[in-house]
């Protein structure tokens, strides 16, 4: 049945809102997760009809009015509500560029500076466009030009490298929802999508689960071959220069054993460096 984005985000989100939560009685046996179609109208203050308009995208255009009470009823957090604003045309959309992304020259020189602090910027597609020495050494083969989805759920080594990979890969399928309801009609984005929806189940699965979250996690977990298992911080900032990109920098606790492990990867990193110069491979 045809439909659009905004009738796919109010079916996914419909699906994850029980009636408990919503306080709605439970009487026998229900065909379909989450709320029924008609207790999301009644809830919302709207016939029935309409919202399956709403679904089924023969009504495209609703009222700031209306996606307040859907809002409520879908109990759609602040990012959420944005990305629902932003599909039903109420929030104007970044418009589509297709120039290559670039680094600030000030910011990557910013970056070379962080010698204990491993950094990478992201691209809108959540391409990797720079980073420090540590952050690749972290990232263990991962390098610049590389996809931080594609690397999630392609390469065979994202599930032991990131313990908690299940957690990691939501939060990052969210915050690139996020992003491609800002650019729709991106290239890279739409490249990005078509070859993870072909190539992996688990993204295809993530992905209609329509969540869209631009906060990251506020730590993480890796177990890298070399030091051991870490834990660090993770703060995120949009680069004002080059809307669309995040400079990604993570962080151990002082005095933790993330720290110490941190620090002999650097060490290793820069003893690698010092070889490659010495035997003219760099």
């Amino acid at each position: 049945m045809p439909t659009t984005s905004l009738g796919e985000y109010l079916r996914a989100r419909r699906a994850e809102v029980t009636p408990a939560d919503a306080g709605l009685p439970v009487h026998g046996r229900r065909r379909v997760p989450g709320l029924r179609r008609e207790e999301v109208a009644v809830a919302a203050g709207m016939s029935v009809d309409y919202y399956v308009r709403l679904e089924q995208g023969r009504e495209k255009s609703p009222s700031a009015q209306v996606l307040d009470s859907l809002c409520d009823v879908l109990m759609l957090d602040d990012e959420a509500r944005l990305h629902l604003y932003r599909l039903a045309g109420l929030v104007p959309v970044d418009p589509l560029t297709v120039v290559p992304e670039r680094v600030d020259p000030e910011l990557l020189r910013l970056l070379a500076r962080w010698s204990d602090t491993p950094a990478i910027v992201l691209g809108r597609a959540y391409d990797v466009l720079a980073g420090n020495d540590l952050a690749f050494a972290l990232f263990d083969g991962f390098e610049q030009g590389a996809n931080l989805l594609h690397t999630i759920f392609l390469d065979p080594g994202a599930r032991s490298f990131y313990p908690d990979w299940e957690q990691v890969a939501r939060y990052t399928v969210a915050g690139f929802r996020i992003m491609q309801g800002r650019n729709p009609d991106d290239p890279r984005i739409r490249e990005v999508v078509a070859r993870l929806s072909s190539e992996s189940a688990d993204f295809v699965a993530m992905w209609e689960r329509h969540e869209a979250r631009g906060q990251r996690l506020a730590s993480k977990r890796f177990h890298h071959r070399e030091v051991g298992e870490l834990v660090l911080g993770i703060q995120a900032f949009d680069v004002r220069s080059a809307p669309g990109q995040e400079l990604i920098v993570y962080q151990a606790e002082r005095g933790s054993r993330s720290e110490e492990a941190l620090a002999l990867l650097g060490t290793l990193a820069a003893t690698r460096a010092q070889t490659d110069r010495a035997d003219g491979r760099t």
